[in-house]
Parts: C-alpha cells; structure tokens; sequence
C-alpha cells in the first residue's frame, strides 16, 4: 500500500504544537518523502523552545506510524537560534515560568558533566567500532566490510551499521536490496548475510536518493539506527562512518561508549592529513584508537609482476609510529577487491583461501585481540 504525503499531513493535523496550532499550519515542518512506507520528515524549531517541542515530535511520529502501510518513520527535531536573535535570560528561581528553562537550567553540575554522560551500552553488544577516515575515496567501506568478515571467521558474531547518511555504500557492497521489517516491539529487523547483522540507511531510501539533511538530522538518524535496531546478540558491532569529523562521528561517541576506532587511509600526504584529523577527532572525546589501515598499500601487476607504488608506501605505517598507535596492515590496490566490492560478493567471502582475505583477518586478529577483555565479559 502506497503511502502519500497528503496521508502524513493529514495524519499530523491531530497533532499540536505547543501553542495549540495544528502541526501541518504552525510553519515548522520540513519537505516529506514519503516512499515505499518509509516516511522522513524534520520539525524545524527555534532553539529556545526546543524542549517544549520534543513531545510533540514524538506524537508525530506515533500519529505517522499509525497511518495503514507505514513501514518505517523517522521524525527528526532540528532547534536554530533565529539570527539576531539574544541568548536566554537568567534564570528566575523565585518564580516557576511553565514551558522551556533558559539554558542556564540546564548546564552540568560542577565538577563534571559531559555529553559523553549520555552514552549507554546497545543491548546484547558487547562492543561498537567505528571505521573511519579523514577523507572520502581512500576505501573505508570496502575496509569496514571485509573487517567485519574477517572478525566473523574468528568466530565472533558481528554486525554492520552503515552511518554514512549522505553516501551509504554498504547495500551495493553486499548486494543488499531488501527492506528492513519490524517486529512486535516496532524496532527494526537487521538484514542478514554473509553471517553479519547488517543495516543501512540506504536500506529504507533509493540509491538515487539525495539526502539533503540538516546535522540534526543525521544526529537523529545515527541515533535510530543504533537504538531502535532489533541487533540480537552481538561480540562486535563495526560502524562503517562518514568521512571526515562532524556531526554523525559525534553522534556516535555521544551515544554509546566506543571500544575503539580504525582508522583507513591511503600513503600519500593529502590523505594522511585527514587521518591526522580524524586520530585527533577520537582521541579528544577519549575513543581508544586500535589502529591505522593503510589502503592502496601499492599495486602489483598481475602479468609481470612488479611493484607500482601509486599513492606512495608506508606513510601510514610512518604516522602510526608518530603518533604512537598500532600499525595494523597494508591493503593493496588490486582489481579482485575492488570487483568483488562492486559485485556485492566481498573478497573476504568470495575468496577466503586468497591472499587479500589473508591480509583483512590479520588485521582483524589485532582488533579482536585489543577487544578481547570486553568481548569476554560479555
């Protein structure tokens, strides 16, 4: 059953905002997509009244859900300061002022306090990674993917998120084109192959799609995917991330207690600087960084045989040593990884007495071995 947006609005004309306007009139709401029962929408507010507007959110979502063939919803409250506009009064502790406090109300007691205070476990995870990078193009995906195989032939049970929200890769990579279902508690099934629980965002839109998202709203997208995913029982769950250092790495260090971070970079210099930014990134909100992949290691010609080192060698091997964090292997840049990636057959899978899946469960024999006082607590 096709789902309209004429549906939605009609749907949210039960809803009210906090001065008794119906949702649909009160100027608020963002473009609709509406596709496949898969619904996503913002509510775009002031940030003074940002908290008074969070029930209303969720009474949008739940009058959303409600509408016959809604699969997924996804309702994100994004809060701006309007230009111009002055930061909130102090407090008034003799007089109790009903809707949203000032800010002041609302700052961390002293001596502590931090938006890491927020994170909690996932239920039944033992511990979340996140692969990462400075820069697009240098192979995190393909990285994350065959890690998160090769952690599976230690024998451990791994899950994959896909939190990269403007460029999701994971559905091609693994030939994925099915949609997420929900269970009884509204929460949504992971897809399952190669033996990993895996989800994405690109599940639940088209490949076409531009996601043309607000930070809020990819804040509020990451934070769905990890809490209202149904993951089971997991050793490790890898979170292939977007590049760079915004608002989804945040997201994530905010939201749960990391284990650690991989971080993938290509030899050449350019690179090198992102991952410099990205190690820097991680450490700052005290994410243990359980090492450096150097990607497109170098290339060898399958005919004759010899070396080509295209992007350079060793730079990321150098810059491990720099900065004091473990070197954990080279990839090389060959036409069977980046033909099985494109396959949706990783190479990890599709040739696991090859070389090259020799080379990613080495590299996830470090990871698990760093990992193995969590994983064995659990």
């Amino acid at each position: 059953m096709s789902v309209t947006q004429q549906q939605v609005l009609d749907s949210l004309a039960r809803v009210q905002s906090p001065r008794g306007v119906a949702l649909p009139h009160a100027n608020v709401l963002s473009a609709i997509s509406a596709s496949d029962g898969k619904v996503f929408f913002s509510i775009n507010v002031d940030a003074a009244e940002a908290r008074a507007w969070e029930s209303v959110r969720a009474e949008a979502e739940a009058a959303v859900r409600s509408i016959p063939g809604v699969t997924t919803v996804m309702v994100a409250l994004t809060a701006e300061r309007k230009p111009g506009s002055a930061p909130p009064p102090p407090p008034q502790p003799s007089r109790g002022t009903p809707g949203v406090q000032p800010a002041h109300a609302h700052k961390p007691p002293q001596g502590g306090g931090s938006p890491m205070a927020r994170q909690s476990e996932i239920p039944g995870v033992a511990a979340v990674i996140a692969v990462a990078s400075g820069k697009g193009g240098v192979g995190k995906s393909t990285t994350a993917l065959n890690l998160a195989l090769g952690l599976r032939d230690l024998g451990l049970k791994i899950g994959l998120l896909d939190a990269d929200i403007y460029g999701p890769s994971v559905p091609r990579l693994t030939g994925l084109r099915d949609k997420p279902e929900l269970n009884d508690a509204r929460k949504m099934i992971p897809l399952r192959r190669f033996g990993l629980a895996i989800m994405s965002i690109g599940f639940l839109v088209e490949e076409e799609t531009a996601m043309i998202w607000r930070g809020p709203m990819v804040m509020s997208a990451v934070t769905q995917m990890l809490r209202d995913v149904e993951w089971g029982k997991l050793d490790v769950l890898v979170v292939d991330m977007p590049p760079g250092t915004g608002d989804a790495q945040l997201t994530l260090a905010q939201n749960v207690p990391l284990k650690g971070a991989v971080i993938v970079s290509t030899p050449q210099d350019l690179s090198l600087i992102d991952a410099r930014r990205g190690l820097a990134m991680f450490k700052k909100v005290n994410v243990p960084v359980l090492g450096i992949v150097e990607n497109m290691s170098y290339f060898q010609c399958p005919h004759c045989g010899t070396r080509s080192d295209i992007f350079g060698h060793g730079g990321a091997r150098h810059e491990a040593e720099k900065l004091a964090v473990p070197f954990l292997g080279e990839i090389p840049l060959h036409m069977a990884i980046r033909a099985t990636s494109d396959a949706g057959n990783p190479v990890v899978d599709s040739e696991p007495d090859g070389p090259h899946a020799a080379i990613y469960r080495a590299i996830a024999g470090q990871v698990r071995d760093q990992l193995k006082g969590v994983i064995a607590a659990a």
